[in-house]
């Protein structure tokens, strides 16, 4: 079978039917500790293996270099990415400052970092053509222990015009709602927009939670003009394609009607 790739939104959303059902069914994942440990030796790891073979905790660890007395760099560089996976921009100076042990050189650094990362090789820009490609943009959140939903604003050809964390649930629960999921998408004058969840328990079948939610926001997205291209599902080692699955055709058709609100 040929690889899948995206239909054009253009027309009606059509495509191969059946997919790959299976797309992506591999890998484990588990529970661990507040912050995951980290290997003793990242920066070894970073010189023969290069930054791809580091988590983004690792990653953080290096780049800070140290702790302080009572907090070693391996705590401090998980309370970074948890701050930095709350913030939808890059945090301030003064943000990064809050976090006990991060002196102004290190919050400057961190800082200048981040935006140095956005500017030269950001999601921005990158073109949807496949499920893969999502997952390449996605895949470094795999290693969360809770679930980050996640939603990609897409113009009409397919560019990412931003990637957004939406929400931060429980280990095997995200709770969303197609107001937080489709609010920035329609300041960002979006034409498409694709979701993504991880699985923290290495699973990436579907739910029944999970076909509830995409039949929700595929509703609201019609209501609202957008294309809903996809719904991912990823680990750290595979992915799982509501559109190339042909899961999304399956799904219920509802009629999204907001709350009424009493007066």
């Amino acid at each position: 079978m040929e690889d899948f790739t995206y239909p054009d939104f253009i027309g009606e959303f059509g495509g191969k039917k059946g997919g790959r059902p299976e797309a992506g069914f591999a890998g484990d994942g588990g529970l661990g500790s507040r912050f995951p440990a980290i290997d003793s030796r990242p920066r070894e790891r970073l010189l023969w293996g290069g930054p791809s073979c580091l988590s983004d905790h690792e990653l953080l660890a290096v780049l800070l270099n140290t702790g302080i007395r009572g907090k070693n760099v391996t705590a401090l560089a998980g309370e970074l990415l948890e701050l930095l996976d709350h913030e939808k921009d890059i945090p301030s100076v003064r943000d990064l400052q809050a976090l006990s042990g991060m002196g102004v050189g290190k919050a400057c650094a961190v800082a200048a970092m981040l935006e140095f990362g956005r500017r030269r090789w950001g999601a921005a820009g990158a073109r949807i053509r496949q499920p893969q490609d999502i997952y390449t943009l996605l895949r470094h959140h795999a290693d969360r222990k809770q679930e980050r939903f996640l939603c990609l604003s897409l113009n009409g050809a397919h560019e990412v015009l931003a990637l957004r964390i939406v929400s931060i649930g429980l280990v095997n629960r995200t709770i969303v709602h197609p107001r937080e999921v489709f609010a920035d998408p329609i300041i960002d004058r979006a034409a498409a927009v694709i979701v993504a969840h991880n699985h923290p328990s290495g699973q990436l079948k579907p739910s029944p939670e999970d076909d509830e939610i995409t039949a929700r926001l595929k509703a609201a997205a019609d209501l609202l003009g957008l294309h809903f291209l996809d719904h991912l599902i990823f680990t750290e080692s595979a992915w799982y394609s509501y559109r190339e699955s042909g899961r999304m055709d399956k799904l219920p058709s509802l009629a999204f009607s907001p709350p009424v609100v009493g007066i």
